[in-house]
């Protein structure tokens, strides 16, 4: 494949260099969850979300609420494990409420 010149064209088009060249930014994505349960059902529900890779309770709430504390290597496992919280059994509703993208 030849290379195309870089330029703003070329990258509005599509038109750039391989994607074996891209480098991904170093760092994470961090982000925050509210994650709203049954109250009875809260300590297996926390069980289960800390068992998750990246996963951390930051606050519980006896009323069925969690913050949740998450780190994931880029915004799409990040998406996933959103919908794998919110997919948990008794999770009426999970809410991310903060991301970050931090850098090495």
């Amino acid at each position: 494949m030849a290379h195309t010149r870089l330029n703003r064209r070329a990258l509005i088009t599509g038109r750039v260099l391989s994607t074996d060249r891209v480098i991904s930014p170093p760092g994470c994505e961090i982000a925050s969850i509210i994650v709203q349960a049954r109250r009875e059902r809260l300590d297996a529900l926390e069980a289960a979300i800390s068992a998750l890779p990246g996963c951390e309770i930051h606050a519980r709430d006896a009323r069925g609420k969690l913050v949740v504390v998450t780190e994931a290597p880029d915004a799409g496992s990040l998406g996933t494990m959103l919908n794998t919280i919110q997919s948990l059994p008794d999770v009426y509703s999970a809410a991310l409420v903060f991301h970050a993208i931090e850098t090495a």
